[in-house]
């Protein structure tokens, strides 16, 4: 591209849009933006669409689909889309749009018209399991278990407003009816055949998310050391710039990565009694979030960032 490529983003006054349009600064593009008053209006919308080589969807599920087929009706001058809800990220028709997750899937999002930009807590549950079942390690009808904790910034400006200004809850489930809106995404992306289990929390801090899945080696297949699903892990994200493999730490601070765009992974193991815990850290705005559609603008933008 000769000329910078311009960028909309719909729906930018919400946390992720927010955080995205400040991180765009540091990318050689341009930012369409609409009059604040007619942020909603879809003349000026489709407008700005028309406008753009790529768009940004920050909007709840059913507002990006509606999104979607008004970009779709500009035609041959539609933008490519980049969406962050969770309305096509268990679409065949878009690509998922998480580079590491297997070999092959940064070109995959580097040429696709439309890709969906993964959550947070299945960024780091994907990172952990799909390595495994692809390695044969993990039969995909493994009974998965997935705890995780989150900041309270995932969760929306009414959650965010109840922890700032009201001083909300320390540690709190949710999503007990294990009916969690990320479980279809975990499920088909980590290839397993069994829905996992999936108990989601949040603590009383502003960023940062711990996912953990317990393991019985002995269930695993062939004599699996802890040892032995490091190596898997590290292989499969050597040399890979945003998610590392680390050694084992004896305890993990969910704010750690705050402020970062990276995620690390861990294999935490008794010998004796065979079990294994595999962590992932990160930041839920970072790469579970914005951090993640940096990545993924800055692909299918051709940008050297990415």
């Amino acid at each position: 591209m000769t000329q910078k490529p311009v960028i909309f983003i719909d729906g930018e006054a919400g946390t992720t849009g927010l955080e995205i349009r400040e991180r765009l600064s540091a990318l050689p593009v341009t930012l369409f933006s609409i009059d604040p008053a007619r942020r909603k209006d879809p003349a000026a919308r489709k407008d700005a669409m028309a406008a753009a080589d790529l768009v940004v969807l920050c909007l709840p599920d059913d507002a990006s689909r509606e999104a979607v087929h008004m970009a779709a009706t500009l035609g041959d001058a539609a933008p490519r889309l980049l969406d962050a809800s969770t309305a096509y990220r268990t679409d065949p028709a878009w690509v998922y749009g998480f580079p590491e997750l297997a070999k092959g899937q940064d070109q995959a999002i580097a040429s696709a018209l439309r890709v969906s930009n993964p959550g947070c807590y299945p960024t780091g549950a994907i990172a952990l399991l799909r390595p495994l079942v692809d390695a044969g390690v993990l039969d995909a009808r493994y009974p998965v278990c997935i705890n995780a904790v989150s900041g309270y910034s995932g969760g929306g400006r009414s959650m965010i407003e109840a922890h700032e200004h009201e001083g909300g809850p320390a540690f709190e489930l949710y999503g007990l009816s294990l009916e969690h809106k990320h479980v279809p995404e975990i499920h088909q992306h980590a290839n397993l055949a069994r829905r996992p289990v999936f108990v989601p929390s949040v603590g009383h801090f502003a960023r940062g998310m711990i996912v953990s899945i317990p393991l019985h080696l002995d269930d695993l297949k062939g004599h699996i050391t802890g040892s032995d699903l490091h190596t898997i892990l590290h292989e499969h994200y050597a040399g890979q710039a945003h998610v590392r493999v680390m050694p084992h730490e004896p305890k993990l601070s969910a704010e750690a990565l705050a402020g970062s765009d990276n995620m690390e992974l861990r294999v935490h193991a008794s010998t004796q009694n065979r079990q294994a815990l595999l962590t992932a850290r990160l930041d839920n705005l970072g790469k579970g979030a914005s951090g993640a559609a940096l990545q993924n603008i800055s692909l299918m933008l051709g940008l050297n960032d990415a």
